[in-house]
């Protein structure tokens, strides 16, 4: 499917220029690649990646986004053409968002889905462990998390809701490492979550993994016509996609975390395919990150049912579906946002 197909290019040294309606990729004058298009929905660049003016109007023209990213997924410039979406949508999107009560209620149903993934993470890991002690520990920490969730329906405002989230995610990541394999826990400790830069192997991990999930959940919200910068849980501030973030909580767990532990516990991504640069910053290799570019691509294309649709869903497809399902909550057709949480 063409929402699916997001071209990432992480080789150093590309040079990505229009040849008639293809996209050619070259690297030292040959060419390492050629793709219509027709076919792309989005160009992602991570690093020094050069790209002709021509190929950048054409994308413009084409409603196909430009994304750059620095080494470490960190957003840096988008570029977009003229933006078509329904100004009717937009203009209740910012009247909703003058309403307290409607921020908090969306603010939970994004935090409840998060919680709830995370949970079927740990409890996953748990029954997929073997190890009596790390069970009982993925098992208590679900437990907490349930009681997070219970505490999150009675949170009067953003503040409450955000407190409880930022507690719920410090015991999850804690609990994060138990589901590594034994042999691989020194190389992928994890004392908390480090981002700007990520400081060790798992948090610079999650962080690219997260930045392929930001640009997609981003490329959702603006496909239904709602504007990116205006959240309702996280706050406005200027060049942050904060309505983005609201949405991609729910998929964090989903399409990135659960996608971390299978390279790390499959060794498809080890201790050796990271470098640490001065300051403590610690970044992929390059061909590490071909891979868990791979892996991400691999993983969008599963399918799982829809909890409210009852209908089997691409997980690529899924933040399209939940945008969707956003609006209609702005207009008002639906009176509750309800969060994507696969069984």
């Amino acid at each position: 499917m063409q929402l699916l197909n997001t071209l990432y290019v992480t080789q150093p040294e590309s040079y990505l220029h229009l040849d008639n309606n293809t996209l050619r990729i070259e690297i030292e004058h040959e060419t390492r690649l050629r793709v219509p298009l027709h076919h792309l929905s989005s160009v992602v660049c991570f690093g020094h990646v050069m790209i002709s003016p021509i190929l950048m109007h054409r994308l413009a023209e084409e409603g196909q986004s430009l994304v750059l990213l620095d080494g470490h997924g960190r957003f840096k410039a988008r570029l977009e053409g003229p933006v078509s979406g329904n100004v009717l949508l937009r203009q209740a999107q910012y009247r909703r968002v003058t309403s307290a009560d409607f921020c908090v209620a969306v603010a939970k149903s994004c935090i409840a889905g998060k919680l709830k993934n995370c949970r079927q993470v740990l409890l996953r890991g748990a029954r997929e462990n073997g190890r009596e002690e790390d069970n009982a520990a993925l098992i208590a920490t679900a437990d907490e998390l349930a009681r997070a969730l219970a505490r999150l329906e009675h949170a009067p405002d953003l503040d409450a809701v955000r407190g409880i989230e930022g507690d719920a995610a410090k015991r999850y990541f804690v609990a994060l490492r138990l589901i590594v394999r034994p042999d691989a826990r020194a190389d992928f400790t994890m004392n908390g979550r480090t981002r700007r830069p990520p400081l060790d192997r798992m948090n610079a991990l999650l962080s690219f993994l997260y930045a392929m999930l930001m640009n997609d959940v981003r490329s959702a919200v603006e496909s239904v016509g709602l504007d990116p910068q205006i959240g309702f849980l996280h706050a406005v501030r200027p060049g942050r996609a904060a309505l983005a973030l609201d949405l991609m909580e729910e998929f964090r767990p989903l399409l990135a975390d659960r996608l971390a532990l299978t390279l790390i516990n499959r060794k498809q991504i080890k201790g050796a395919d990271f470098i640490d640069r001065p300051g403590g910053a610690v970044t992929l290799k390059d061909d590490a990150r071909k891979a868990v570019v791979t892996a991400y691509q691999e993983r969008k294309q599963e399918t799982l049912t829809h909890p409210l649709l009852e209908t089997s869903v691409a997980l690529g497809l899924a933040p399209f579906v939940q945008a969707r399902l956003l609006a209609r909550t702005v207009r008002g057709d639906v009176e509750t946002y309800l969060p994507f949480c696969p069984k």
